[in-house]
């Protein structure tokens, strides 16, 4: 579709939509409108997408900068910028390059950047090379560089629990009550629906003690596919709660979509009680966005502190499936008058967006 501006844009969508809802044999033709370029990004705004490409988009910030990764498959890669607006003209560097063969030599996924105890540690799902996708693991790589993009990367080895050790993807971490806990998606050895689960660590790399399902597919929205799917879980705190959020449906679905867990701050995250799930997605495709198959995501602040940011893949067209042509964007959000947070609807693509406060 040739660009047009947003509002023709929002104003033709109506009419088409309108048109076929009433089944009308003979359509009015949709008025011409002239093609206009897209608002060009100044020094106080942006556009998504950020990337041409970069499914499971993650953020984490550190000493002034912020350091970016997504999926790549083959290998493991960092941008580092100062500004989160300028991500597509940031340098970035390949750190982890896979051994040819083994149990993590393809299939890299869903890499996390994270700063414990005075190291970096990248959390990321791998398997064999090929096509078998059935065998993929949590694996570590461990840096006491103070900046992720230096120093040199050591193999951890495989992140799992024993003895229920089956297909575990999209690791990440919570800290809570002066404890750390691991969060992924799994399943659990009996069937192919994938699950939320929890295990305390004993350090980075080590889980200790029993996993704790979370969530699966139960409602309505989270059961398109198959597969079904919850995956890509991870955590946002405000006001004194815990919030788990997570993917929900087939990533190669236009209907993925963003689902939530809320805890108290203080609660045990062990426990399932802790945790109340929502009924409704809090973030979901927009058509007249281009925003198709929204999620995997991950949270930052503006570099002033004051805002908070979501940034999340999606497609911009339907039925592209759950390959390279997801994107990643990013859009500042809100919170409701009860501390959960609003993340609003996507932005369209194109469309000027302020750059967060303090760049």
């Amino acid at each position: 579709m040739r660009s047009i501006s947003r509002l023709a844009y929002v104003l033709l969508s109506g009419l088409l939509l309108s048109a076929s809802a009433c089944q009308q044999t003979k359509q009015t033709p949709a008025p011409v409108v002239p093609p206009v370029v897209a608002s060009p990004t100044t020094a106080t705004t942006f556009t998504n997408p950020l990337l041409a490409s970069g499914p499971d988009p993650w953020v984490t910030q550190k000493d002034g900068f912020y350091y970016y990764m997504h999926t790549l498959n083959n290998r493991l890669e960092i941008w580092k910028t100062a500004n989160m607006s300028e991500l597509r003209t940031a340098p970035s560097k390949v750190v982890w390059t896979p051994p040819s063969t083994g149990n993590a030599a393809g299939n890299l996924w869903a890499p996390e950047l994270h700063f414990l105890d005075g190291k970096w540690y990248i959390y990321y799902s791998a398997g064999p090379a090929g096509t078998d996708l059935g065998r993929q693991r949590t694996w570590v790589l461990e840096n006491d560089a103070a900046d992720p993009t230096t120093g040199t990367w050591l193999d951890k080895g495989r992140l799992f629990s024993s003895p229920e050790d089956f297909w575990a993807i999209d690791g990440t971490v919570l800290e809570q009550n002066g404890k750390r806990y691991f969060i992924w998606s799994g399943h659990n050895g009996l069937d192919g629906i994938q699950r939320i689960y929890i295990s305390q660590m004993g350090n980075p790399w080590t889980l200790v003690g029993p996993r704790v399902e979370l969530s699966h597919p139960e409602y309505i929205w989270e059961n398109v596919g198959p597969p079904y799917v919850n995956e890509g879980p991870e955590i946002l705190k405000h006001g004194g709660k815990t919030f788990l959020i997570y993917s929900a449906s087939f990533c190669g679905t236009d209907q993925y979509a963003l689902g939530q867990l809320t805890a108290d701050a203080t609660a045990d995250p062990m426990l399932l009680a802790s945790w109340k799930k929502s009924a409704k997605p809090v973030f979901s495709q927009d058509a007249a966005n281009r925003a198709y198959a929204t999620g995997h995501n991950s949270f930052f602040t503006s570099k002033d502190g004051k805002e908070d940011w979501i940034i999340y893949h999606a497609n911009s067209n339907p039925n592209e499936g759950c390959v390279d042509k997801r994107n990643p964007r990013m859009q500042k959000f809100t919170w409701n008058a009860d501390g959960t947070p609003n993340f609003g609807v996507p932005v369209a693509i194109s469309a000027p967006i302020i750059k967060p406060s303090g760049e």
